[in-house]
């Protein structure tokens, strides 16, 4: 009896101590959207991570979904515009029966117009899988407004997203608006590590 009751003690110490760490809160600077984001949990992982503390996870709750989850964010593309840029960053899976992957979207200054798309969805991360990484190459036109970006998860499974980076390439600067926006987004990519 002693047995049990200290096994029973040890389990709830592990998830009050644990349990919260792996579906806390969303992190600072992205927010969750899909085409049925309510089938899915979203939070960070403190557990499983690639680098720093923290990685982020989404994982299906339904049995069967179709549909997709994705963790993003929006900022302005006004420190880009004129370059070409490499966003990478690391996706772990388990059980992702559709696909997964990182993906990034360029809108233009034309409500409603995308400038360019890339979801991985030619190179998916499937099944269960360790620590791939991803990376995604695109120009940033001139008349670019926004970068949208993240993870997405189709179907069911789970993935774990980290050590997002971006890289202007070939030493370009990017060219100055005179037509400059303010929006209310954040002007450059935040909280990449998850950490915050």
């Amino acid at each position: 009896m002693k047995t049990f009751k200290s096994i029973l003690i040890l389990s709830l110490m592990t998830f009050l101590i644990f349990g919260f760490g792996i579906f806390g809160e969303m992190p600072k600077g992205w927010f969750k959207a899909g085409s049925i984001p309510d089938s899915y949990k979203f939070g960070t992982d403190s557990i499983v991570f690639k680098n720093g503390n923290k990685s982020v996870s989404i994982e299906s709750m339904d049995k069967n979904i179709e549909g997709f989850a994705t963790i993003m964010q929006t900022c302005n593309a006004k420190n880009y515009l004129g370059t070409r840029i490499k966003m990478t960053g690391h996706i772990k899976s388990e059980n992702v029966t559709d696909w997964a992957g990182m993906w990034l979207r360029i809108d233009s200054k034309t409500h409603g117009e995308s400038l360019g798309f890339d979801n991985m969805q030619d190179r998916p991360v499937t099944g269960t899988s360790d620590w791939t990484k991803c990376e995604i190459i695109m120009d940033i036109p001139v008349e670019s407004i926004t970068l949208n970006f993240g993870a997405l998860i189709s179907g069911t499974g789970k993935i774990w997203f980290d050590n997002v980076s971006f890289e202007i390439l070939d030493n370009a600067k990017p060219k100055i608006s005179n037509d400059l926006i303010t929006l209310p987004v954040p002007e450059k990519p935040v909280n990449l590590d998850f950490e915050e």
